[in-house]
C-alpha cells in the first residue's frame, strides 16, 4: 500500500512541474581523487598505509539498499556480515561467527573517536542508521597496540555533522516488499567557518519475510563540530536508538524445505518462537564529547569522554531476560609530529583508553511471552584499559617504518544475587597483556607500494560469553590470543583508473572461543585450543569509462573482491569428540563480491552487486553444511533537478534478483539440527529522496 501511495505522489508531483530542467548537468569531476582513510590518528592516503584497509564513501553507501548494513560491509574482502532476520546482525572480520551471541566479536568499532564497543566487548551495531553515516573506514588485522582488545580489526564510522562541506536538507521515503517502510530526515549545516552540525532522524518498519520476524526501529542522531579558536575544537555526538525485532528462530533442513517462511515450531518439550514472543527490545543512548588542542606546530592533545546506557529485553524460548547496562569511558592521547626535515619525517603518539561498565542481568521463566518466576539475577562490573604508544618514521616520503605497543587489561567483578550459592561473588582477572605491532611500507613509485607487518591479537571473553544464556557465570574461559603475520601490496595507476590491493596473512589463534548448546537450547562457550587462520584478500577497482556527459553511458565502474579462507582447528576435543584439523565452523572457503556502477544519460544510473559464498560447515564436526549461493541486488535511480539547490531522486531496487534459496545467518552447533534462517526470496523496493 505504501509503495502504491509513493508512486501516486510521484505522478502528481511530476504533473505539477511541467518543465523540468533536464539541461542542468551536475557532472562529477573527471579527475579521480586520491583515496584517503582515517587511520592511526590521521587522515592519510591509503596507498602508503602499513595496514590492509578500505574506505567506503557516502556515495558508495547510497548506491546500495540502505535499510541494512550488509551490502556495504560485505563489499570489503575479509569482512562478512549476516542477518538472521531483519535487525539481527552477525559480523565477522578475519574470523568466524562461532562466538557471536549478540552479533559482533573480535572487532573494535568506533563512531569517530568514541568506541561503540562497550566495556564488556559487545557492540550493538544494529542501532546505527546507515543514512546518518558519512563514511566507513575498515582496518583489517589485529591492532590492539592502539585500539585495545581485538584480533580481527577496526571499523571507524564517521557520522554526518563533522567537516560539513555544504548546507543540505534531505528527506528519503522508501517502501517495498513485506510491508517495508523507511523514512530518513537529515539536516546538515555549516555556520560560517567554525561551526557545523547535523541532525538525523530515521524510522523503519517491516513485517519481515518469515513469520514472526517483524522489525520496528527509530533513531535520532546529532553531531556538532565547533572550532572555537584557531587551535581548539570541540566535537559532540549523541545517538538514541529504539529497536524492536522479533526472532523467528532456526529451522531444520526439512522444515526449511517444507515452508521457508515459518518460524521455529513448537516441540514436545518447548513452545514455538511465536508462542514465546521471542525477540529483542533495545533502547540505548550513546554519546560523547571530544576536544582537540593544538598546543604548537608539533604537539596536539586529544581527549574524548563517552558513555552509553542500555535497557535490553529478550524473551527467549527458555527464559525471559532483562539487562540494564551502563558504560562510561575516556580516550586521550598526545601526538607529536616533526616535519622539519625534508628527508626524514617522524611522529609519535602516547595515550590511554579506559572503559568501565555496570551490568544487571535478570532471567525469568517465559510463560508465552510473559515473565514468570525468577531464574537468576547477577550483577557484573567490568573494565577494559589500554595504554598505548606509537612511533612512525617516513624516509624520503617513500619508506615508512612504524612500531607500536599497547598494554591491555581486562577484568570482571561479579555478584550472584539469585539463586543463593556458597560463593556468590568473585572476580575474573584476565591479567595484563602486552600487544606489540611492527610494520613497514615502501612506495616503489608514485603508484605501487608494498607492506608487511607482525602484530599480536588479543580478545578476552565478552560479557555475553562469560554469562551466556545458560545463566551460569563461566570463570574458566581464557582470552583468545595469537600472532598475525601479513604482507600486502597496493597498485594505483595514473588518475586511479585501475586500483588493486592484495593481502596475505597467517594468524595462529590460541584458546579460540567457540559456541556450544545445551539440550535446553541455552548456549555456553568453551576454548577450542589452537585455530590456524590463513587468508588471501584481493580487491580490484576499474574505472572502465571516465565521466562523459553527452553519451548514453556517462561512466562505468567495476569493483571486485576475492576472499580465500583456509581456517582449521588445531587440537580440539569436546566431551570425547575429536574435531582436530576440521574446518572452522561458519567460515566459507571462498567469497567473491562484484559491483558494477553505470551512470547513464539524463542523470540516471544503475548499480548491480553480487556476492558468492561457497559452502560452509555449520557444526564443529563438519557433518552439516550450508549450501553455496549467489546473491544479486540491483538498484536504479533517476535524479530530477529543478534548480541547483533542489533535486529529487527516484530510486527502485530488486533484492535477490536470481531468486536464490539460501540461509543468510546460520545458528552454529544448533541443538535439534535447527541450523537455518532462510533469507528472503526475490523482493522489491522503491522510493523518493528529496535534497534541498
Amino acid at each position: 500500500m505504501r509503495l502504491f501511495l509513493i508512486f501516486i505522489f510521484l505522478y502528481i508531483f511530476t504533473l505539477s512541474f511541467g518543465q523540468i530542467k533536464d539541461s542542468l548537468e551536475f557532472s562529477p569531476s573527471i579527475e579521480l581523487e586520491t583515496i584517503e582513510i582515517i587511520a592511526n590518528f590521521n587522515q592519510q592516503p591509503i596507498l602508503g598505509l602499513t595496514s590492509s584497509a578500505q574506505s567506503i564513501s557516502e556515495q558508495q553507501i547510497q548506491k546500495l539498499q540502505t535499510t541494512t548494513l550488509l551490502p556495504v560491509l560485505n563489499s570489503v574482502p575479509g569482512v562478512r556480515m549476516e542477518e538472521r532476520s531483519p535487525g539481527s546482525y552477525r559480523l565477522a572480520m578475519r574470523g568466524s561467527m562461532i562466538r557471536s551471541p549478540f552479533g559482533v566479536r573480535n572487532i573494535k568499532i568506533y563512531m569517530d573517536e568514541f568506541p561503540l564497543t562497550d566495556a564488556g566487548g559487545n557492540t550493538y551495531l544494529n542501532l546505527i542508521d546507515l543514512n546518518s553515516i558519512q563514511s566507513i573506514h575498515v582496518i583489517k588485522g589485529p591492532d590492539g597496540s592502539l585500539y585495545g582488545a581485538n584480533s580481527g580489526g577496526i571499523i571507524r564510522m564517521q557520522p554526518k555533522g563533522f567537516d560539513v562541506l555544504k548546507n543540505q536538507i534531505t528527506l528519503s521515503l522508501n517502501s517495498g516488499s513485506f510491508d517495508l517502510f523507511q523514512e530518513q530526515f537529515s539536516i546538515q549545516r555549516k555556520v560560517k567557518d567554525n561551526y557545523s552540525f547535523s541532525i538525523d532522524h530515521s524510522f523503519i518498519e517491516s513485517d519481515g519475510y518469515r513469520d514472526h520476524s517483524a522489525l520496528n526501529k527509530k533513531t535520532f542522531q546529532t553531531a556538532h563540530q565547533w572550532k572555537y579558536s584557531a587551535n581548539n575544537q570541540l566535537r559532540l555526538l549523541a545517538l538514541y536508538s529504539d529497536i524492536h525485532y522479533q526472532t523467528p528462530g532456526g529451522l531444520t533442513e526439512s522444515q526449511m524445505n517444507e515452508n521457508r517462511k515459518m518460524s521455529r515450531p513448537a516441540t514436545d518439550f518447548t513452545p514455538s518462537a511465536k508462542e514465546q514472543n521471542a525477540g529483542i527490545r533495545n533502547q540505548t543512548f550513546f554519546g560523547g564529547i571530544a576536544h582537540e588542542f593544538k598546543i604548537n606546530n608539533h604537539l596536539t592533545h586529544n581527549i574524548s569522554i563517552f558513555g552509553m546506557y542500555t535497557d535490553f529485553e529478550n524473551p527467549f524460548i527458555t527464559n525471559y531476560e532483562y539487562r540494564t547496562e551502563k558504560n562510561i569511558g575516556l580516550r586521550t592521547y598526545f601526538s607529536y609530529k616533526n616535519n622539519n626535515n625534508e628527508l626524514w619525517n617522524w611522529q609519535m603518539q602516547l595515550g590511554l583508553e579506559t572503559q568501565k561498565g555496570w551490568n544487571t542481568i535478570e532471567n525469568y521463566d517465559n510463560h508465552l511471552g510473559i515473565p514468570g518466576n525468577e531464574q537468576a539475577k547477577d550483577d557484573l562490573d567490568n573494565s577494559q584499559n589500554s595504554l598505548f604508544y606509537r612511533i612512525m618514521v617516513n624516509y624520503n616520503k617513500r619508506w615508512i617504518i612504524e612500531g607500536s605497543i599497547g598494554l591491555n587489561q581486562a577484568k570482571i567483578d561479579y555478584s550472584s544475587i539469585y539463586p543463593s550459592i556458597e560463593n556468590p561473588s568473585g572476580a575474573i582477572d584476565f591479567g595484563n597483556i602486552w600487544m606489540p605491532r611492527l610494520a613497514t611500507s615502501y612506495l616503489f613509485d608514485d603508484g605501487f607500494a608494498m607492506r608487511a607487518s607482525i602484530s599480536k591479537g588479543y580478545s578476552p571473553p565478552t560479557l555475553a560469553e562469560v554469562r551466556s544464556s545458560d545463566n551460569i557465570i563461566n570463570n574458566e574461559l581464557e582470552p583468545e590470543t595469537g600472532i598475525n603475520y601479513e604482507i600486502g601490496a597496493r597498485w594505483e595507476t595514473l588518475n586511479n583508473r585501475f586500483i588493486a590491493d592484495l593481502s596475505l596473512y597467517h594468524y595462529k589463534m590460541k584458546n579460540g572461543i567457540v559456541r556450544q548448546l545445551r539440550e535446553s537450547g541455552a548456549e555456553f562457550y568453551v576454548n577450542a585450543g589452537e585455530i590456524d587462520q590463513n587468508g588471501l584478500e584481493l580487491s580490484i577497482w576499474v574505472n572502465l569509462l571516465l565521466f562523459q556527459s553527452h553519451t548514453l553511458v556517462n561512466s562505468l565502474n567495476l569493483h571486485s573482491a576475492i576472499t580465500y579462507n583456509h581456517y582449521r582447528f588445531g587440537d580440539y576435543e569436546v566431551d570425547g569428540n575429536n574435531y582436530s584439523n576440521n574446518k572452522v565452523t561458519a567460515v566459507p572457503d571462498w567469497i567473491f563480491t562484484n559491483s558494477v556502477s553505470i551512470r547513464l544519460l539524463k542523470n540516471s544510473g544503475i548499480n548491480i552487486s553480487h556476492i558468492f559464498n561457497s559452502t560452509l560447515p555449520l557444526n564443529d564436526a563438519n557433518t552439516v553444511f550450508a549450501e553455496k549461493y549467489h546473491w544479486v541486488q540491483l538498484k536504479g535511480f533517476w535524479n530530477v533537478h529543478f534548480d541547483r539547490n533542489f533535486k529529487i531522486q527516484i530510486f527502485a531496487g530488486i533484492d535477490n534478483v536470481l531468486n536464490e534459496k539460501f540461509s543468510l545467518g546460520n545458528d552454529i552447533n544448533a541443538f535439534g539440527n535447527r541450523y537455518f534462517n532462510p533469507a528472503p526470496e526475490r523482493n522489491y523496493y522503491a522510493g523518493l529522496k528529496f535534497e534541498l
